[in-house]
């Protein structure tokens, strides 16, 4: 299946800071970086501001750029409650502004970004940087790591979304003796 053309936002969900990227898949697993970037919101301000900003640069990165597909980043229980409350809060307001728009969108574990980046489930920050900086041949290490792992959710996906649009073809055709 050749999604060539395909455009995928990758999201680092985080209140504090929340990585975004958008990447482009090429032929076969060549993937090119569109825009890479940071949104922090003041620790200071109360959540209802700092979700307002989020949601805002998040719309205008969704505006400017028009990806086809999101791929964040599925929330895990990282032992601090608030943090992952937090974290919750600012993956809802990401995900429904793709779905106001019709954006499918996709979420994968840490562990299958490392995998599919690295080879290796349990590579560190450090391995995946430069694994991320290697595959879109960066000339620098993108900063800081939350802007790394949004392009490294990006890459993930363009490297899986051939096999999830073969399985859904699959699922969607009848079999033979059923009724469509």
């Amino acid at each position: 299946m050749d999604l060539n053309g395909l455009r995928v936002m990758g999201i680092d969900p985080g209140l504090t800071r929340c990585g975004l990227s958008v990447v482009q898949a090429g032929h076969g697993r060549a993937v090119f970086p569109v825009a890479v970037g940071v949104v922090r919101t003041p620790a200071a301000e109360d959540l209802t501001g700092r979700l307002l900003r989020l949601s805002n640069s998040v719309n205008e990165w969704m505006d400017d750029y028009q990806p086809d597909v999101v791929a964040i980043e599925r929330i895990f229980e990282r032992g601090n409650v608030s943090t992952v409350m937090h974290t919750a809060h600012a993956v809802g307001v990401l995900v429904l502004s793709a779905a106001q728009r019709g954006i499918p969108v996709h979420m994968y574990t840490p562990s299958e970004v490392k995998k599919a980046i690295s080879g290796n489930g349990r590579a560190d920050k450090k391995q995946m940087t430069i694994m991320i900086t290697r595959i879109l041949g960066l000339s620098e290490p993108p900063k800081p790591a939350d802007a790394a792992d949004a392009l490294a959710l990006a890459v993930c996906h363009c490297w899986r979304a051939p096999l999830l649009a073969r399985q859904a073809a699959l699922t969607s055709v009848p079999r033979q003796g059923q009724h469509p």
